[in-house]
This record gives structure tokens, sequence and C-alpha cells, in this order.
């Protein structure tokens, strides 16, 4: 896959926020007493994206396939094993995060921030809203007391939370309310880019529509740009620009949402919007070309080829010899597949069948 794909109009091809080149993560495998090191799980394996100013791109696809690999590493919790992730300050200067000393890296983490997962064990318990949204201020420079508090009543306000909690500790707030300090934490420093990693899987349907809503309000607000990593495909219909699907550490398609859930054209994609449950019982299911078939490979010793060859319906020889690469099969429609899904086979859930 090349690494630059177009982009929207009105934005520069050539210098798009993010971009991600075959970026590699493994994790070695130690056994024995010297703690020789006998294979590697392949968590990301060769991934290229680029992600455009001001745009949410969402990661999907189920769990184990490297999402949150991917993010970590280019937030740099985690150190790659291979590639390129080069990120345009706000400045204009290019560093790739993947090779530039730790030293440089607390400037960049001003830019670069992250919602986590888990409201409840991401918050410090011993620690007040105002030292919990206060941390970032105190660490990057904002030493008087009296601005950070400041800062934070304003934060707390911003997500929807009044300023006089700021004295309470987090096991006084529900899940959402929490979510939201994770929300103000991660916007304290007005960062460029923010990972949303699986933001709203903790919590309620009812709650998880106001986060939504709250992170929409707050990316229009601050012109966040934003990745947003979920395994469920009905949450980020309504909040991508583009999606991109993730299996056994592959992208395997990238698209627009309207696109990708009214034309899939990897059985992989297929498979998982025609999963999507519908309360519903007079609306038709989702359907695809053949079920999906095994298990899915461990990580530890993927199949040659194609990942996904050896749950797919429609695998052939070549399948199994040759990778298939990422290559555009429409208007920013981008899919890795020797033999797409047609577009005639697909029927999105809820659309009645053709007569």
């Amino acid at each position: 896959m090349s690494a630059h794909l177009p982009t929207p109009n009105g934005a520069r091809a050539d210098q798009p926020l993010l971009d991600v080149r075959h970026l590699k993560k493994y994790f070695p495998i130690q056994r024995g007493f010297l703690r020789r090191v006998v294979g590697h799980v392949r968590a990301v394996d060769d991934v290229s994206f680029q992600v455009r100013q001001g745009e949410t791109l969402s990661l999907v696809g189920e769990s184990g396939c490297g999402k949150t690999t991917t993010a970590r590493c280019i937030l740099r919790a985690l150190d790659p094993s291979a590639g390129e992730i080069l990120f345009r300050t706000e400045h204009g200067e290019v560093v790739d995060v993947a090779n530039v000393p730790r030293s440089r890296m607390r400037p960049l983490r001003r830019e670069m921030q992250m919602i986590f997962q888990d409201p409840f064990s991401s918050l410090n318990p011993r620690m007040t809203l105002l030292e919990i949204v206060g941390e970032p201020l105190l660490v990057n420079g904002v030493s008087s007391r009296a601005e950070r508090i400041e800062r934070v009543a304003q934060l707390l306000r911003l997500v929807g939370l009044r300023p006089e909690f700021m004295r309470r500790f987090p096991h006084a707030f529900s899940g959402g309310q929490r979510q939201r300090i994770g929300i103000a934490r991660a916007l304290a420093l007005e960062p460029r880019l923010v990972v949303a990693d699986e933001a709203v899987s903790a919590l309620d349907v009812s709650v998880q529509a106001q986060i939504l809503n709250l992170l929409e309000d707050m990316k229009a607000r601050y012109r966040l740009t934003m990745i947003f990593i979920a395994h469920d495909l009905a949450v980020v219909k309504n909040v991508s620009d583009r999606v991109a699907v993730m299996y056994l550490g592959k992208l395997c398609e990238l698209a627009r949402p309207d696109a990708l859930y009214a034309e899939p054209r990897h059985h992989y994609t297929a498979a998982l919007l025609a999963s999507i449950p519908i309360a519903d019982p007079t609306v038709r299911p989702g359907l695809v070309p053949d079920a999906l078939r095994g298990e899915p490979p461990s990580p530890l010793a993927p199949p040659s080829g194609c990942r996904f060859r050896t749950r797919c319906p429609r695998a052939e020889a070549r399948c199994a010899d040759e990778e298939p690469l990422l290559r555009a099969m429409g208007d920013d429609h981008w899919v890795a597949c020797h033999f797409p899904v047609e577009r005639a086979e697909f029927r999105p859930p809820g659309e009645p069948a053709p007569e």
C-alpha cells in the first residue's frame, strides 16, 4: 500500500497530521531458565495509513486484532519493532515518533493524548479531580495553583461536570462521569490528536450516546483529530470520517462509512456488518455470500499469504501463496483481498431483499 493515500477535497495531500508507514510490533516469547526468545507474537504486522487534519479515523476489528497496540505505538507508549510514525507538529515540523529519542517525547505529548478504555482503573483513586485533571498542567509547566484550579474548573464545565466536584475522589462518580473526567484530562493541554481507546465500551448504551455526543462537541470546539478504537461497528458508523478494519495485525479494508457499510469489499468486513444485532424481529438480518468458518488463527504463527484465508469461504491457492496488498476499489475505498465481495452479494442489515 502506498504511504500517500488520497485526501479529501480542500486538504493538502502531502501534509497529513499523522502518517503511519509499515508499522510493526512484535512481542518476544521467552522460555527456559535463560529466557531465550523462541518466537514472536505479531500483534501489528506492516500496517500503513494516514490520519488527516480534523478527521476521525476509526480502527475496528475483533479483540486481539492489534487496534490498541497500534494506538499505543502511535503515542509511543510502546516502542515499535519497525516502521515510521510521522507526526506533523503545530510548528509544521514532521517528527518520526517511532524513532525519536525519549528525551524529545515530552513536547510531543502535549499534542497527542489518550482517552483510556476503563473509566474505573484509569483514574488514581487517591487523587482528587483537581489533581487528576491538573496533573498534565503541572507536569508541563503550569506551576501556579490558582491557574490550575481555574483551568480545571473550565474543563469540568466543558465536559458537563460542576467545578465544585474538583475536591472529590473518583469513587464518588458513576462510570459515565468518570469517562468525562478522563476526557477533561486528555483535553487539558489542548492536544491536536486524541486517541479514544474503546472509550464507550464499558458504559451503558444511554451513557455511550452522551459520551459520543460529548466527543463530537469537543472535536468541533478544539478542532481535534481523533483515532477512535472500537469493536462495535454500530457505534463507529456515526462518529467516523473513515473506518479502517483490522484482522490479525493487518489492515484489510479502509473506506468512508457510507461506502463501507453499504458495500463492503472484504469478506471479513461483510461478516462483521452482517453480525450487527438489530432490536426488531421484523427486520431482516444482513446477508453475506457465505458464512465464516473456523476460529481465528494464533498471532504466534499466522497463516501464509492472506491472514484471513483459513476462514474465508472464497479462499484459493493464490491466497496461500501471495499476500494481498491494499488496492483502490473506488473513491477513497481500499481493500486487501484477491477476490473481493461483489456489490450484489451483500445486503446491509435491515435492508429489504430484492424482488
